[in-house]
């Protein structure tokens, strides 16, 4: 299967001297992710700068630093964004998807279902999917925060090996360089601590939301899920290509020792909303060939749950097999139960792919 990197550019990285859309260090990117392509890779993007074009857009007006004016010059500029990105894509005949999310679609599990699900479609049909903050309706208590976190969530979503932060430093240095030219380049983290987090300062530029402590908790997130992540600098647009070839540099964050059981207990924190009755050849699907539970090996549904619900697989004559989450709500496996997949739009009139509990969204208990 492809390797997919997640790929996040900062306003600071973005933008020249005068606060303006760069689009010839755009166009680098663009270069090395369509080598990349080239390779067999897959690429999502996380991009700021929506802020910073609606102003360039509008003339750079003076205004007053209220939720109501970013958001109007995030709905002005978002548009000219992904219409440059989406023209320097279109020279190497590379089709892109846009995504604008916030911290509702992420926290909402069948959001985060649905968000994850629209993503890999885009992946698998070859579209680059450009991804931001939705900050033209996005307030404090629904945004993410900075585009940072917000790519370690995207990471998540498309399943990536590779999460590369690129910024307006080199990586991650035992000391501040800004104030300390003896400062010395930390080239590879194998776990973040307190030290670790101790040693992020702010944002050199002051352009963007995030700084180096808001890359840190973007580390963590998506170590823990066994991603591994580099924190390098966007100033230099080959470091990209060296990054996804393989070649070391800036920071270098390794993923989790135990990275599918660590993101499993993130999943399986809630406590379950129903049951699910299995008979005995789906108990050994999921037990001894690592299946997916299917519709046809429901014998029954307990509880009302919408899609996306953590509930218990109980099979004939025992207590629970495994925790899932489910692809359909309670309503419609009630309907599916002991029916094949290929019978699923007929019988409810839509479809979320052939499974009810995927491989990947199950913890077999005590097996």
């Amino acid at each position: 299967m492809a390797r997919t990197f997640v790929v996040k550019l900062g306003t600071s990285i973005l933008t020249d001297e005068n606060l303006a859309l760069n689009r010839e260090r755009m166009l680098e990117f663009v270069r090395y992710c369509a080598r990349a392509r080239r390779r067999g890779q897959r690429i999502v993007l996380v991009t700021s700068g929506a802020i910073a074009a609606g102003r360039a857009r509008l003339g750079f007006p003076e205004l007053p630093r209220s939720v109501a004016n970013r958001q109007m010059l995030a709905a002005v500029g978002q548009i000219r964004l992904i219409q440059i990105w989406e023209q320097l894509f279109d020279l190497y005949n590379i089709r892109v998807g846009q995504m604008l999310l916030t911290r509702a679609d992420l926290e909402d599990r069948e959001r985060f279902l649905n968000a994850r699900d629209m993503l890999r479609s885009l992946l698998d049909r070859g579209v680059v999917p450009v991804i931001n903050e939705n900050d033209a309706v996005a307030t404090n208590e629904i945004r993410v925060g900075d585009n940072d976190n917000l790519s370690a969530l995207a990471a998540v979503l498309a399943g990536a090996e590779s999460l590369l932060l690129l910024t307006d430093q080199s990586g991650l240095f035992n000391t501040d360089p800004r104030f300390h030219p003896e400062a010395e380049l930390i080239a590879q983290v194998d776990r973040i601590d307190d030290k670790i987090r101790a040693l992020a300062g702010g944002s050199v530029s002051g352009l963007g939301t995030g700084g180096m402590s808001t890359k840190i908790q973007a580390a963590e997130i998506a170590t823990r899920a066994g991603i591994q992540v580099v924190i390098a600098s966007g100033k230099e647009p080959e470091l990209l290509e060296k990054i996804l070839t393989g070649s070391p540099a800036g920071t270098r964050f390794t993923p989790s020792a135990s990275p599918l059981e660590n993101r499993k207990r993130w999943l399986f924190g809630a406590p379950p909303a129903g049951d699910l009755r299995i008979d005995a050849g789906a108990a050994l699907a999921l037990s001894e060939k690592g299946g997916s539970l299917l519709p046809k090996g429901i014998t029954g549904v307990e509880g009302n749950f919408p899609r996306g619900a953590v509930v218990r697989l109980i099979p004939p004559r025992r207590g629970p097999l495994a925790r899932g989450v489910t692809q359909y709500n309670s309503e419609a496996l009630s309907l599916l139960a002991g029916r094949h997949s290929n019978e699923i739009f007929s019988l409810i009139g839509y479809e979320y792919g052939p499974v009810a509990v995927h491989r990947d969204d199950l913890i077999l208990l005590g097996v």
